[in-house]
């Protein structure tokens, strides 16, 4: 057996040793729970993986589109509420769009009418003045359904549809959106990209959060249901084994499609692009183009996996989508691994979410022990709630100390990009 794989054997049976150890430690419940979660952040970060690994795209709003996604799978897949369908909101709700549609194709006509002649200067005017008015249009449209919406029947609530469309819907609106940034930012430097994803990222977030009529805000929306029988069927674990299975098969399809698209002219187009842009613009490859589509890719990824993470966990909470869980972990995750390598964000998933999760338990049992002596050796006094606050804050410690571990010894990630030469 080769270095490489040998090494990557190491690697993935030490993973499976220290699930087998939370297994052992706290119960089959909770290790299929961090199993289905990391495997949920495992789709996540190999959409993230292609954007950096692949063409050094720096997303740094990945909780915005794991967030959109989320809310889009909740509103396809929530059973319909009977109260808001009998109200006269849907009425005025449509109105609220009529005016949003109407705005909009006045809009992008004014916008795109300098190619008709009119000056680039007064387009663009038009194109604002007639922005502006459109806002204020549907936001006067848009208060009193929203007020009928709360007062009358709580939230919009769902259409009932499948889980697998609303998984499928989430995805598509994250990729659209990574789309509508794209076009505008891709062109400039790489900190601007940054910038912008972080920004609409906090924008999704306090839309979500305020936006009572449509996401219950932050009265939460639950249970979500899911794609496969619940544990009134299966079984607490069983039903948990089961959700593993599809997110599992999940991953193995992502997988082997990003594997031969890496390896096919496409993937070496890509690596052309990231490691030398102006040779490759030389031999005539659209490069703005290029990044626009692997961008889009990465967030229908990203988008999909956090439906899946979000439904997992059966409530819709706008609040609960934190830059600290939701960007910076899947960053985690991508870095250890090994940037551009399949396999090591899968890998590198696993391994941090395994060590988030049980470095709390793991600390809250040590400072058990030390507290426990210190009151018999010097009479120290300590509480329950405060060995369980430090026990909490020790995760990013240990994370902390994880990643700076690895990047001292294996500055490239645990499962590196693989170098191809060509003769």
């Amino acid at each position: 057996m080769a270095p490489g794989p040998l090494k990557n054997a190491v690697l993935f049976a030490a993973l499976a040793a220290l699930f087998v150890l939370i297994w052992s430690w706290l119960g089959a419940p909770y290790t299929v729970r961090v199993l289905v979660e990391a495997s949920c952040y495992a789709i996540i970060a190999l959409g993230l993986t292609i954007q950096w690994g692949y063409a050094g795209l720096f997303n740094a709003g990945v909780m915005g589109f794991i967030a959109a996604a989320a809310f889009v799978t909740m509103f396809l897949s929530f059973p319909v509420n009977p109260a808001f369908w009998n109200s006269q909101a849907p009425g005025l709700l449509f109105l609220a769009f009529l005016w949003l549609v109407v705005g909009g194709l006045i809009t992008f006509a004014l916008a795109a009418s300098r190619r008709w002649g009119v000056p680039r200067r007064l387009a663009l005017t038009g194109a604002i003045i007639a922005a502006i008015v459109t806002y204020f249009s549907v936001n006067a449209a848009l208060s009193p359904a929203a007020t009928v919406i709360v007062s009358e029947a709580g939230f919009v609530g769902g259409l009932g549809l499948p889980v697998g469309i609303g998984w499928i819907g989430g995805a598509l609106v994250a990729g659209a959106l990574a789309w509508i940034i794209g076009r505008i930012c891709l062109g400039l430097r790489a900190d601007y990209l940054a910038i912008a994803t972080l920004g609409i990222a906090e924008i999704i977030k306090a839309f979500l959060k305020n936006e009572e009529w449509l996401t219950r805000g932050t009265l939460t929306v639950s249970p979500l249901p899911w794609p496969v029988p619940g544990p009134a069927d299966l079984g607490f674990v069983g039903s948990r084994a089961a959700y593993l299975v599809v997110i599992a098969i999940l991953i193995v399809i992502i997988y082997v499609l990003l594997e031969r698209a890496w390896h096919a002219p496409w993937g070496r187009m890509m690596r052309a692009i990231r490691d030398n842009e102006e040779a490759a613009e030389a031999m005539g490859k659209d490069v703005n183009a290029r990044r626009l589509e692997i961008f889009v890719l990465g967030n229908i990824i990203i988008g999909l996996g956090g439906a899946a993470l979000i439904t997992f966990a059966g409530i819709f909470d706008p609040q609960g989508f934190a830059p600290l869980h939701h960007t910076f972990l899947v960053w985690v995750m991508v870095i250890l691994g090994g940037a551009g390598n399949n396999l090591g964000a899968i890998f590198g998933a696993l391994f941090v979410y395994c060590i988030w999760v049980i470095s709390e338990p793991a600390a809250l049992f040590l400072f058990e022990i030390a507290g426990d002596w210190g009151r018999d050796v010097f009479g120290w006094t300590t509480t329950v709630g405060d060995m369980q606050v430090r026990a909490l804050q020790m995760r990013v410690f240990v994370i902390g100390l994880t990643i700076s571990l690895v990047l001292r010894y294996a500055p490239r990630g645990l499962i590196p990009e693989k170098v191809v030469r060509y003769d």
